[in-house]
């Protein structure tokens, strides 16, 4: 072979792998978002990722709803755990808690900034895309939840009997626990990743189909 010859093949195979390795880093970039969602983040208690930490402090919420609700007829035991899902919501509105101290407004709302970040990225699948939308629309019902949990909580707080109290307790376990289930908003019978439905169990739900998507 030609000394040419030779140098023409050997920039063909380096430009070749380039481009690869270019597309590689672009399909990862999206996976790196994925991975944020999933695995881990910087700012989150022990480096959890945001739909685990938002999980995490639903949970804590959905508990304390349901302590709350147990004794509708004592005033002071329904505001102190109302304290404790405010904390578990958003704990810059209550400094302590039971919460991790993330809160599920910030962890379901960096979901669906870090999944939008990811069906963005360049190189990202359709199927990146397409369930991106899913998990993201059920991160946002989420957020909205959670912030009817907060009006809700602040009528308990400023309730002055426990009559007064009940009815607004008994809507706070309701919420938080659709913070996990999410609800069937249209009646159909089943409960979909769809604005208004959709929990954090659907955005668990979409994001293991689109890690299975990309083989991961």
């Amino acid at each position: 072979m030609r000394p040419l010859a030779v140098w023409t093949l050997g920039l063909a195979l380096v430009v070749g792998a380039c481009a690869g390795s270019n597309e590689m880093a672009k399909k990862n970039m999206a996976h790196a978002h994925m991975g944020h969602v999933t695995k881990g983040w910087n700012d989150t208690p022990d480096k959890k990722g945001l739909l685990l930490t938002a999980i995490a402090e639903s949970k804590v919420a959905a508990q304390h709803a349901g302590f709350a609700a147990s004794k509708p007829d004592n005033l002071n035991w329904m505001k102190t755990h109302t304290h404790h899902v405010l904390h578990a919501v958003d704990p810059s509105l209550e400094n302590k808690g039971p919460g991790l101290g993330y809160g599920v407004v910030r962890g379901a709302t960096g979901c669906a900034k870090h999944i939008e970040f990811a069906a963005n990225s360049d190189g990202a699948s359709d199927n990146v895309k397409a369930h991106a939308v899913h998990v993201a629309t059920a991160c946002n019902n989420t957020v909205a939840r959670a912030k009817e949990i907060i009006a809700v909580g602040d009528n308990i707080l400023a309730a002055n009997d426990a009559a007064a109290a009940a009815p607004h307790v008994k809507k706070l376990k309701m919420l938080s626990d659709q913070l996990l289930t999410g609800a069937d908003a249209n009646g159909d019978g089943k409960i979909t990743w769809q604005k208004g439905e959709g929990g954090l169990n659907e955005a668990d739900k979409h994001m293991g189909f689109m890690a299975k998507g990309e083989g991961m």
